[in-house]
């Protein structure tokens, strides 16, 4: 019995490797960072869809984390869209020159300030349907199952990133213990620094966790956080180890 050739078989594997490949029909938001591009299902974000963030604790250093872990990802939309970010917040506690830093400069953010959460969500949907901006972020405490399947629908149709941070209403609840429509959920937390040889400090490094995506499974791992670009990076010590950094989701998600 002849065995196939070698150009033959070589065509075989790349066949079924075709076929064994997701084919995504939406267009794709990487973070250009492996460890987190190569274990989202179609390589990135999907760039048309919710997606939700909140703060691993209470604590004001985690939030800040979450806050320009969100602002990184609106950034890099921006810069690709060439369009402003809409950032809608009941609160007036955002920092413009942090959100900089991360690659947001407040000449390419349209702020808006609702008076609640449901005129906040009213906003979102009217600045989707309307086009303008290349990313929202919102910021909300209460948003309903109904609430989030609305916000996914017209995401997709705009193919346009809501990005949403969801806000604990108490110090011990979980805003993920909510249902969601969210394309993906993330906790995100301070991690510490690197030591410097010289006193002073270090690039911020954030733990960084998917506790939930559609079509595939969570993951944990320590990044530094946002440059002026709005990407991230995984430190060098870390990046030989990827395995051991690289771990599943400790939460369940709804």
């Amino acid at each position: 019995m002849m065995s196939p050739a070698p150009e033959s078989l070589a065509t075989s594997i790349a066949h079924l490797r075709t076929i064994a490949t997701p084919v995504t029909d939406y267009r794709v938001l990487p973070f250009g960072v492996d460890a987190i591009d190569g274990r989202l299902g179609a390589g990135g974000l999907r760039a048309g869809a919710l997606h939700e963030a909140t703060a691993r604790s209470a604590s004001l250093v985690d939030d800040a984390a979450t806050t320009l872990f969100l602002a990184g990802i609106a950034a890099r939309e921006a810069a690709n869209a060439s369009g402003p970010v809409l950032w809608a917040t009941c609160r007036t506690d955002l920092y413009a020159p942090a959100l900089a830093q991360a690659g947001l400069s407040s000449s390419d953010v349209i702020y808006a300030q609702p008076y609640d959460d449901a005129a906040l969500l009213a906003v979102i949907e009217d600045a989707v349907r309307d086009g303008t901006p290349s990313a929202i972020i919102a910021e909300a405490s209460k948003v309903s199952m109904v609430a989030t399947r609305r916000l996914q629908l017209v995401a997709a149709e705009a193919d346009m990133p809501v990005l949403l941070l969801r806000r604990r209403r108490g110090r011990d609840q979980d805003p993920f213990s909510e249902p969601s429509a969210a394309w993906t959920r993330w906790r995100i937390g301070s991690a510490p620094s690197a030591r410097l040889e010289i006193a002073g400090v270090g690039r911020a490094r954030w733990s960084v966790e998917l506790a939930r995506q559609r079509g595939g499974e969570g993951f944990s791992l320590i990044v530094e956080g946002s440059d002026e670009t709005g990407r991230l990076a995984v430190p060098a010590e870390l990046s030989h180890r990827a395995a051991e950094t690289v771990g599943t989701a400790r939460y369940a998600a709804a």
